[in-house]
């Protein structure tokens, strides 16, 4: 039987806890899409509803391994969140701002990431 992994944490070392917990930290930052809609603890059926698209188009876009920029944004803001883009070079990273357009309804410079 499988055992509650806050009881395995208590028999854990100090050190061991800090190592877990920054591994833990790095695994956040990278995730796959459905791993990343999981972590914000909501289903396929959920995210098709702020979408206004099926639930198989949500499962589509989360095993494809090349989607639209504006799939892509759509998806991130159906979260909650917001689609940055970024350049990494050996000298920095850049933010690349190409992918802004007006937002028609507010009047304001929105960012698009679509063609």
């Amino acid at each position: 039987m499988a055992k509650p992994y806050k009881d395995l944490r208590a028999k854990m070392s100090a050190g061991a806890q800090k190592r877990a917990e920054a591994r833990a930290n790095v695994l956040m930052q990278e995730m796959p899409l459905y791993e990343l809609r999981q972590a914000r603890q909501l289903s396929q059926e959920q995210l098709a509803r702020e979408l206004h698209v099926g639930q198989a188009n949500v499962s589509k876009i989360e095993r494809r391994t090349d989607v639209y920029i504006s799939t892509l944004r759509s998806y991130v803001e159906a979260m909650g969140g917001e689609l940055e883009i970024t350049a990494k070079f050996s000298q920095g990273a850049v933010k690349i701002k190409q992918f802004e357009t007006i937002d028609k309804k507010a009047g304001k410079p929105r960012r698009k990431t679509g063609a």
